[in-house]
């Protein structure tokens, strides 16, 4: 994929860097320690000076969000973005950013999230949380037991009794998640699983067993997006952002017209179209997996499926899929999109070891869609990436 054939006006946008910080079980840093490992390494991984920076985009973190954390990394940005739609956030993010740099708003935005989800909660400075409140719309759902993993439960439920999807085509996600990770260094869990594994495990939330459901780590991560006139300095080969698309869906379950269809279906189609690509054309996908049913229908909403084929398409289709282990296995430290951003990019550049995705005859892939899920299927963010 060359060079131009994006649809976006204006400058081309590449990503020159990225990096993870130290992940998994993490107990001697802060979250802001874990945002600077990630940003020094992405900026090393780039070639390009810290002074090069003059867009920044971070959530989660900071009462100023992304100020404190800007300042803590000793930047002075004047494109920000602070952006929080859940796990969606850093592909809206990065859509916002390659537009700004399009525009010519930066030129060189870094994209950056951390965090100590599994250290705070084993060192009791948190606890854990059924809900994310009982204000606003969720006050009509939370006293009624809606938990976050209910509302997931409850559309996996849903799209079993619409389509036929099993359980044991769900478990096939967490087995092929798990198999992935086994071939990632960096992931946390590694021994291979099996579907009868996830099958007889703890029930968590019904059809969803313990292994249907992600895991909990620390860990961050860093992306470098910048314009087209910055490849020439860079350390690595330039992969081109060539098209994304953003897309809100609801907030109250009852106000969710269809359990079954997801806002991929528009973040993706918008994506697609704007990079002038079709899912067939894809070499992978990764996929945000905080629970195995929203890995098989965001793969239909993007419309690597037709909408109810998700159980046999992801039971047997030889699609990459997560190929770093995904939240299910490798790290799931909160907000994870920008972990699906890191895997796509080291996969087009040819860098992702013994999990490295190769087309027939051996060549490198040269087109990768990340897509990204916020909320209980509340938002979506999908980006389209390819390389020279």
């Amino acid at each position: 994929m060359a060079q131009g054939q994006s649809t976006r006006t204006g400058r081309e946008v590449a990503v020159l860097g990225v990096a993870l910080s130290d992940c998994g079980r993490v107990d001697d840093a802060t979250p802001y320690a874990l945002h600077a490992q990630a940003a020094r390494r992405a900026l090393a991984d780039s070639g390009l000076p810290r002074s090069a920076v003059d867009g920044f985009a971070s959530a989660g973190l900071g009462t100023l969000a992304p100020v404190e954390v800007a300042e803590y990394l000793g930047l002075r940005p004047h494109w920000v973005d602070s952006t929080s739609v859940g796990g969606a956030t850093w592909e809206v993010m990065a859509a916002h950013a390659a537009d700004a740099i399009a525009a010519g708003h930066a030129d060189v935005v870094l994209l950056v999230y951390g965090s100590t989800a599994r250290a705070d909660l084993k060192a009791g400075r948190r606890t854990a949380n059924l809900s994310f409140g009982a204000r606003g719309p969720l006050q009509f759902e939370a006293p009624y037991g809606h938990t976050l993993i209910a509302k997931y439960a409850m559309a996996a439920r849903r799209h079993m009794h619409q389509y036929g999807t099993t359980a044991e085509q769900l478990a096939t996600v967490a087995v092929r998640a798990r198999a992935n990770a086994a071939r990632n260094p960096d992931a946390m869990y590694r021994t291979p699983i099996t579907v009868d594994d996830v099958l007889s495990g703890p029930m968590i939330a019904d059809p969803f067993t313990k292994l249907h459901c992600c895991i909990r780590s620390d860990g961050g991560c860093a992306v470098l997006l910048a314009a087209s006139e910055y490849v020439r300095d860079a350390a690595r080969p330039p992969v081109w952002v060539l098209g994304s698309g953003t897309a809100v869906s609801h907030a109250a379950m009852s106000e969710w017209d269809d359990f079954t269809v997801s806002p991929a279906a528009v973040s993706g189609r918008l994506a697609f179209s704007r990079a002038g690509v079709t899912p067939d054309e894809m070499d992978l996908a990764e996929i945000y997996d905080a629970f195995t049913y929203m890995t098989l229908v965001t793969l239909e909403d993007l419309g690597f499926c037709a909408k109810g084929e998700g159980g046999p398409f992801v039971a047997s289709s030889p699609l990459p899929v997560n190929t770093d282990g995904g939240g299910l296995s490798a790290c799931h430290p909160g907000m994870r999109g920008l972990f699906l951003l890191v895997e796509a990019v080291r996969q087009l550049r040819g860098e992702a070891g013994e999990r490295q995705v190769r087309k027939a005859g051996g060549a490198l892939p040269e087109l990768a869609v990340a897509s990204g899920t916020g909320g209980w299927f509340c938002s979506s963010g999908t980006v389209v990436l390819g390389r020279d």
